[in-house]
């Protein structure tokens, strides 16, 4: 698919956050689904939560009980609550959960819609303390709702360009991020990441983070959507629970990536994308004389 196809009409979303309990999927179940519903209220088609927003944060409580503090596949009968109100809203969520899939564990960002979890992409790109209780997702995941295609991500991932370019050279018209960043440096490192993310490749960046504390991190809230020039379009704040809610609109991205084009020069030139270079070693040794 070419990434130049532009939906015909706007898309609203929301970034929810709320405090989580640990380890207590169907606690935190039942915010989800209140969460849901009250979008769904305000006219969102499409819901985002935070990284591993049904288990917490919680490393070590998820690796001791993974049966219980995990989402079990895909068939977990403690998601009903978020598929009932994904089913009377009329909306997609986009929900993160440590998931347990065949003795392993993951970081998940489930799709759900009325009719159950439709899909799962896990975190491919893991934060350093993760790396020894999950394991790595190996395929990214494009979500389409209502002709929008939206690129899924897990906090870290969003760190890192690549992993935003394959999304929009897949077609995405916005990359939808749950994540974990912290009091201290994370405002500052989510406020660089994400409209980076949006602005080079001329999509939306969605962003819901945590609030409160959940494992051993205090979080610092500010849930976010920028448009496809990398401004902000709707902001919430650093603590409490809070629903902001964003119109992704076609014009506006036709207009970015008008004004832009890097992605379409980017798809145009792909087989030289990766220019060639050449390397020379210069020394400190005492230079030439020089010439008049």
């Amino acid at each position: 698919m070419t990434p130049f196809a532009i939906p015909s009409r706007p898309l609203r979303i929301a970034t929810a956050q709320a405090p989580v309990a640990p380890g207590d999927i169907p606690a935190n179940a039942a915010t989800a689904a209140r969460l849901i519903r009250a979008a769904a209220d305000g006219g969102a088609r499409v819901v985002v939560l935070a990284e591993k927003f049904l288990s917490g944060y919680e490393p070590e409580l998820i690796r001791a009980e993974p049966e219980r503090c995990a989402v079990n596949g895909l068939a977990d009968p403690r998601l009903g609550p978020v598929v009932d109100a994904c089913r009377e809203g009329g909306v997609v969520a986009v929900v993160g959960a440590a998931v347990y899939d065949g003795g392993e564990l993951f970081v998940s960002a489930l799709v759900v819609d009325g009719g159950g979890v439709r899909a799962r992409y896990d975190k491919q790109t893991l934060f350093k303390a993760e790396r020894a209780v999950y394991r790595p997702g190996n395929v990214g995941l494009s979500l389409e709702v209502d002709e929008w295609r939206l690129g899924l991500g897990v906090c870290y991932d969003s760190g890192f360009p690549e992993h935003a370019r394959a999304a929009a050279l897949d077609g995405c018209h916005a990359y939808v991020v749950g994540a974990l960043f912290g009091v201290g440096g994370g405002y500052h490192e989510s406020r660089i990441w994400f409209p980076a993310r949006a602005f080079d490749n001329t999509v939306y960046a969605v962003l819901a983070n945590h609030v409160g504390r959940t494992g051993e991190w205090e979080t610092c809230g500010s849930s976010a959507v920028w448009g496809p020039d990398g401004r902000v379009v709707a902001e919430a704040g650093a603590d409490g629970e809070e629903i902001v809610f964003a119109d992704l609109d076609p014009a506006a991205l036709h207009a970015a990536r008008e004004a832009e084009p890097m992605l379409r020069d980017l798809w145009e030139q792909r087989d030289t994308a990766v220019l060639p270079r050449r390397a020379v070693r210069a020394s400190a040794a005492t230079p030439p004389d020089r010439v008049g």
